[in-house]
Protein backbone atom coordinates (compact mmCIF):
# COMPACT_ATOMS: atom_id res chain seq x y z
CA UNK A 1 0.00 0.00 0.00
CA UNK A 2 1.58 3.28 -1.08
CA UNK A 3 1.29 6.41 0.94
CA UNK A 4 0.89 9.89 -0.67
CA UNK A 5 3.24 12.11 0.67
CA UNK A 6 2.14 16.57 0.01
CA UNK A 7 5.43 18.21 0.87
CA UNK A 8 2.73 21.35 1.40
CA UNK A 9 2.30 19.60 4.97
CA UNK A 10 5.84 19.78 5.96
CA UNK A 11 6.01 21.63 9.06
CA UNK A 12 8.10 25.02 8.81
CA UNK A 13 9.69 24.30 11.75
CA UNK A 14 11.16 20.96 10.83
CA UNK A 15 12.29 22.81 7.89
CA UNK A 16 13.84 25.67 9.49
CA UNK A 17 15.88 23.35 11.34
CA UNK A 18 17.01 21.57 8.31
CA UNK A 19 18.39 24.45 6.97
CA UNK A 20 20.31 25.60 9.75
CA UNK A 21 22.01 22.44 10.18
CA UNK A 22 22.47 22.36 6.41
CA UNK A 23 24.03 26.42 6.78
CA UNK A 24 26.27 25.68 10.12
CA UNK A 25 27.34 22.10 9.17
CA UNK A 26 26.86 20.60 13.13
CA UNK A 27 23.73 19.92 15.19
CA UNK A 28 24.70 21.65 17.77
CA UNK A 29 25.80 25.01 16.18
CA UNK A 30 22.45 24.90 14.41
CA UNK A 31 20.60 23.63 18.14
CA UNK A 32 22.34 26.93 19.92
CA UNK A 33 21.25 28.95 16.73
CA UNK A 34 17.72 27.98 16.91
CA UNK A 35 17.55 27.91 21.17
CA UNK A 36 16.78 24.05 21.12
CA UNK A 37 18.54 20.99 21.98
CA UNK A 38 20.85 18.80 19.63
CA UNK A 39 18.54 15.63 20.06
CA UNK A 40 15.29 17.87 19.35
CA UNK A 41 17.13 19.38 16.42
CA UNK A 42 17.82 15.54 15.41
CA UNK A 43 14.23 14.44 15.94
CA UNK A 44 13.06 17.40 13.80
CA UNK A 45 15.23 16.18 10.93
CA UNK A 46 14.24 12.66 11.09
CA UNK A 47 10.52 13.91 11.01
CA UNK A 48 10.89 16.03 7.82
CA UNK A 49 13.12 12.88 6.37
CA UNK A 50 10.38 10.83 6.85
CA UNK A 51 7.93 13.12 5.51
CA UNK A 52 9.34 13.27 2.45
CA UNK A 53 10.33 9.89 2.31
CA UNK A 54 14.36 10.59 1.28
CA UNK A 55 16.95 11.24 2.97
CA UNK A 56 18.80 14.73 3.48
CA UNK A 57 21.96 13.72 5.15
CA UNK A 58 24.05 11.98 5.68
CA UNK A 59 25.61 12.00 9.59
CA UNK A 60 28.21 9.78 11.19
CA UNK A 61 29.65 9.87 14.32
CA UNK A 62 32.47 12.22 13.32
CA UNK A 63 30.72 13.68 10.40
CA UNK A 64 27.79 15.03 8.22
CA UNK A 65 27.44 15.76 4.50
CA UNK A 66 24.21 16.79 2.56
CA UNK A 67 23.09 14.08 -0.15
CA UNK A 68 21.76 15.14 -3.97
CA UNK A 69 18.76 15.46 -2.91
CA UNK A 70 19.52 17.31 0.31
CA UNK A 71 21.27 19.93 -1.55
CA UNK A 72 18.83 20.40 -3.90
CA UNK A 73 16.24 20.83 -1.38
CA UNK A 74 18.28 22.96 0.74
CA UNK A 75 19.19 25.29 -2.63
CA UNK A 76 15.64 26.10 -2.61
CA UNK A 77 14.27 25.59 0.94
CA UNK A 78 16.96 28.49 1.95
CA UNK A 79 15.66 31.00 -0.65
CA UNK A 80 12.05 30.45 0.56
CA UNK A 81 13.08 30.63 4.62
CA UNK A 82 15.21 33.72 3.04
CA UNK A 83 11.76 35.47 1.54
CA UNK A 84 9.72 34.32 4.33
CA UNK A 85 12.15 35.84 7.01
CA UNK A 86 12.03 39.11 5.25
CA UNK A 87 7.85 39.07 5.00
CA UNK A 88 7.98 38.45 8.46
CA UNK A 89 10.83 41.85 9.30
CA UNK A 90 8.01 43.75 6.90
CA UNK A 91 5.31 43.03 8.81
CA UNK A 92 6.80 43.89 11.87
CA UNK A 93 8.27 47.34 10.25
CA UNK A 94 4.32 48.03 9.44
CA UNK A 95 3.16 47.31 12.74
CA UNK A 96 5.81 49.47 14.37
CA UNK A 97 6.26 52.15 11.79
CA UNK A 98 3.77 55.66 10.93
CA UNK A 99 3.11 54.54 7.33
CA UNK A 100 0.45 52.47 4.93
CA UNK A 101 -3.04 52.60 4.45
CA UNK A 102 -6.36 52.74 7.05
CA UNK A 103 -9.47 52.61 5.73
CA UNK A 104 -12.31 54.40 7.66
CA UNK A 105 -16.24 54.23 7.30
CA UNK A 106 -18.13 57.14 8.53
CA UNK A 107 -21.69 58.66 8.92
CA UNK A 108 -21.76 61.53 6.64
CA UNK A 109 -22.89 64.77 6.86
CA UNK A 110 -21.50 67.57 9.11
CA UNK A 111 -19.85 64.81 11.41
CA UNK A 112 -18.41 63.25 8.74
CA UNK A 113 -17.84 66.04 6.51
CA UNK A 114 -16.69 68.58 8.62
CA UNK A 115 -16.07 67.29 12.57
CA UNK A 116 -14.52 64.14 11.38
CA UNK A 117 -13.26 65.04 7.94
CA UNK A 118 -10.63 67.93 9.93
CA UNK A 119 -9.13 65.48 12.34
CA UNK A 120 -8.50 63.26 9.38
CA UNK A 121 -6.81 66.12 7.45
CA UNK A 122 -4.65 67.47 10.20
CA UNK A 123 -3.89 63.57 10.76
CA UNK A 124 -2.98 62.93 6.92
CA UNK A 125 -0.82 66.48 7.48
CA UNK A 126 1.55 65.01 10.49
CA UNK A 127 1.89 61.70 8.86
CA UNK A 128 2.15 62.12 5.18
CA UNK A 129 2.85 58.08 4.77
CA UNK A 130 0.11 57.39 5.97
CA UNK A 131 -2.52 57.21 3.56
CA UNK A 132 -6.59 57.44 4.72
CA UNK A 133 -9.02 56.30 2.74
CA UNK A 134 -12.29 58.30 4.11
CA UNK A 135 -15.85 56.15 3.06
CA UNK A 136 -19.03 57.99 3.99
CA UNK A 137 -21.63 55.12 2.48
CA UNK A 138 -24.06 54.52 5.11
CA UNK A 139 -25.09 51.08 5.22
CA UNK A 140 -24.05 49.11 8.05
CA UNK A 141 -20.88 47.79 7.82
CA UNK A 142 -19.50 44.98 9.19
CA UNK A 143 -15.86 45.33 10.67
CA UNK A 144 -15.53 41.51 10.92
CA UNK A 145 -16.10 40.72 7.33
CA UNK A 146 -14.94 44.07 5.84
CA UNK A 147 -12.03 46.01 4.67
CA UNK A 148 -12.43 48.89 6.96
CA UNK A 149 -10.22 49.74 10.22
CA UNK A 150 -12.27 51.92 11.63
CA UNK A 151 -15.71 52.95 11.70
CA UNK A 152 -17.74 56.15 13.22
CA UNK A 153 -21.46 54.99 14.36
CA UNK A 154 -24.25 57.17 16.09
CA UNK A 155 -26.83 55.06 18.10
CA UNK A 156 -26.35 51.96 20.64
CA UNK A 157 -23.90 49.17 20.15
CA UNK A 158 -24.39 45.69 19.74
CA UNK A 159 -21.38 43.87 18.05
CA UNK A 160 -19.55 42.20 21.34
CA UNK A 161 -16.84 40.86 18.65
CA UNK A 162 -16.37 44.84 18.09
CA UNK A 163 -14.05 47.49 20.59
CA UNK A 164 -16.30 51.07 20.57
CA UNK A 165 -15.00 53.82 22.00
CA UNK A 166 -17.47 56.50 23.16
CA UNK A 167 -16.56 60.01 21.57
CA UNK A 168 -19.64 61.84 23.14
CA UNK A 169 -23.38 62.43 22.50
CA UNK A 170 -25.15 64.30 19.09
CA UNK A 171 -27.36 66.85 20.53
CA UNK A 172 -30.65 66.19 18.40
CA UNK A 173 -32.85 69.55 17.87
CA UNK A 174 -36.27 70.21 15.95
CA UNK A 175 -35.86 73.33 13.68
CA UNK A 176 -38.40 75.30 11.92
CA UNK A 177 -38.04 78.80 9.58
CA UNK A 178 -39.91 81.76 11.62
CA UNK A 179 -41.95 82.81 8.65
CA UNK A 180 -42.85 78.73 8.15
CA UNK A 181 -44.23 79.02 11.86
CA UNK A 182 -45.55 82.01 11.20
CA UNK A 183 -48.09 81.01 8.57
CA UNK A 184 -48.56 77.39 9.84
CA UNK A 185 -48.42 78.22 13.12
CA UNK A 186 -46.17 77.31 16.17
CA UNK A 187 -46.36 73.88 17.94
CA UNK A 188 -46.82 72.96 21.59
CA UNK A 189 -47.10 69.36 21.75
CA UNK A 190 -44.92 67.52 19.56
CA UNK A 191 -48.33 65.49 18.24
CA UNK A 192 -48.65 69.14 16.46
CA UNK A 193 -46.50 67.51 14.39
CA UNK A 194 -48.61 65.67 12.48
CA UNK A 195 -50.94 68.73 11.29
CA UNK A 196 -47.43 69.73 9.61
CA UNK A 197 -44.94 69.19 6.91
CA UNK A 198 -41.90 67.28 8.46
CA UNK A 199 -38.67 67.07 6.17
CA UNK A 200 -37.78 63.11 6.75
CA UNK A 201 -34.53 61.35 6.22
CA UNK A 202 -35.04 57.26 6.99
CA UNK A 203 -36.84 57.69 10.22
CA UNK A 204 -40.14 59.01 10.01
CA UNK A 205 -41.32 58.28 13.30
CA UNK A 206 -40.02 60.64 15.91
CA UNK A 207 -40.00 60.15 19.68
CA UNK A 208 -39.53 62.96 22.31
CA UNK A 209 -39.29 63.03 25.92
CA UNK A 210 -39.96 65.68 28.67
CA UNK A 211 -36.85 67.83 28.88
CA UNK A 212 -38.22 67.61 33.22
CA UNK A 213 -39.19 64.05 33.14
CA UNK A 214 -37.51 61.54 30.45
CA UNK A 215 -39.96 59.19 31.80
CA UNK A 216 -42.44 60.49 29.59
CA UNK A 217 -42.36 60.10 26.36
CA UNK A 218 -44.44 60.35 23.05
CA UNK A 219 -43.85 59.19 19.41
CA UNK A 220 -45.67 60.64 16.64
CA UNK A 221 -45.61 59.41 13.21
CA UNK A 222 -45.06 62.23 10.70
CA UNK A 223 -44.96 62.89 6.72
CA UNK A 224 -43.94 65.59 4.31
CA UNK A 225 -43.50 66.61 1.05
CA UNK A 226 -39.68 66.39 0.95
CA UNK A 227 -37.41 62.61 2.53
CA UNK A 228 -33.84 62.77 1.97
CA UNK A 229 -31.06 60.84 4.03
CA UNK A 230 -28.92 64.30 3.56
CA UNK A 231 -29.03 66.67 6.36
CA UNK A 232 -27.67 69.44 4.38
CA UNK A 233 -30.67 68.95 2.32
CA UNK A 234 -33.16 68.60 4.74
CA UNK A 235 -31.89 72.40 7.06
CA UNK A 236 -31.86 74.11 3.24
CA UNK A 237 -35.66 72.74 2.80
CA UNK A 238 -36.38 73.80 6.15
CA UNK A 239 -34.47 76.92 5.79
CA UNK A 240 -36.43 78.27 2.78
CA UNK A 241 -39.65 77.44 4.96
CA UNK A 242 -40.61 74.12 3.38
CA UNK A 243 -41.43 72.42 6.52
CA UNK A 244 -39.33 71.21 9.89
CA UNK A 245 -36.54 69.36 9.92
CA UNK A 246 -34.96 67.40 12.72
CA UNK A 247 -31.33 67.15 12.39
CA UNK A 248 -28.05 67.09 14.70
CA UNK A 249 -27.65 70.53 16.32
CA UNK A 250 -24.50 70.85 14.47
CA UNK A 251 -25.94 71.32 11.29
CA UNK A 252 -28.47 73.85 12.61
CA UNK A 253 -27.04 75.92 15.55
CA UNK A 254 -25.47 79.02 13.36
CA UNK A 255 -28.66 79.46 12.19
CA UNK A 256 -30.54 79.91 15.42
CA UNK A 257 -27.88 82.11 16.23
CA UNK A 258 -28.58 83.97 13.22
CA UNK A 259 -32.32 83.94 13.47
CA UNK A 260 -32.79 81.79 10.07
CA UNK A 261 -34.33 79.04 12.02
CA UNK A 262 -36.01 78.40 15.73
CA UNK A 263 -36.35 75.30 17.89
CA UNK A 264 -39.84 74.24 17.72
CA UNK A 265 -39.86 72.96 21.22
CA UNK A 266 -38.92 74.28 24.32
CA UNK A 267 -40.57 71.62 26.72
CA UNK A 268 -39.79 68.63 24.97
CA UNK A 269 -36.54 67.38 23.18
CA UNK A 270 -34.58 64.53 21.39
CA UNK A 271 -32.83 62.01 23.83
CA UNK A 272 -28.54 62.64 22.51
CA UNK A 273 -27.43 59.75 20.15
CA UNK A 274 -24.07 57.94 21.33
CA UNK A 275 -21.35 58.44 18.65
CA UNK A 276 -18.64 55.33 18.62
CA UNK A 277 -15.71 54.66 17.12
CA UNK A 278 -15.42 51.02 16.66
CA UNK A 279 -12.73 48.72 15.84
CA UNK A 280 -11.04 45.29 16.06
CA UNK A 281 -10.23 43.84 19.02
CA UNK A 282 -6.86 43.23 18.04
CA UNK A 283 -3.92 43.53 20.55
CA UNK A 284 -1.67 43.54 17.67
CA UNK A 285 -2.79 46.97 16.26
CA UNK A 286 -0.18 48.69 13.94
CA UNK A 287 0.87 51.94 15.17
CA UNK A 288 -0.72 53.85 12.70
CA UNK A 289 -3.85 52.77 13.10
CA UNK A 290 -3.62 53.45 17.30
CA UNK A 291 -2.49 56.96 16.22
CA UNK A 292 -5.49 57.82 14.47
CA UNK A 293 -7.49 56.24 16.83
CA UNK A 294 -5.78 58.38 19.86
CA UNK A 295 -6.20 61.46 17.51
CA UNK A 296 -10.28 60.47 17.01
CA UNK A 297 -10.63 60.08 20.59
CA UNK A 298 -8.64 63.67 21.81
CA UNK A 299 -9.84 66.08 19.07
CA UNK A 300 -13.60 64.86 18.08
CA UNK A 301 -15.49 65.20 21.89
CA UNK A 302 -14.30 68.88 22.06
CA UNK A 303 -16.05 69.75 18.82
CA UNK A 304 -19.27 68.00 20.23
CA UNK A 305 -19.79 70.12 23.03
Amino acid sequence: MSTNKDPLNDNLSDIRAFVAIAESGSFSKAAEKLGASRAHMSRQLSQLESRLGVQLIIRTTRSQRLTTAGEAFFTRCQAAMMQIDDAISDAIDDSDQLRGRIAVNCVGGILGESLVGDVIHRFCFDHPDIHVELDFSSERVDLIESRFDLVLRMGALNDSRLIGRYLGDIEIGTYAAPHYLSLRGRLAHPRDLQKHDCLTGSVTRWRYVKVDAHSQYVDVDVKGNLQCKNGHVLMSASLQGNGICRLPALYCESHVQAGRLENVFSDWEVEKVPLYLLYHKDRHQPKRLKALIQRMVTEVPPQLS
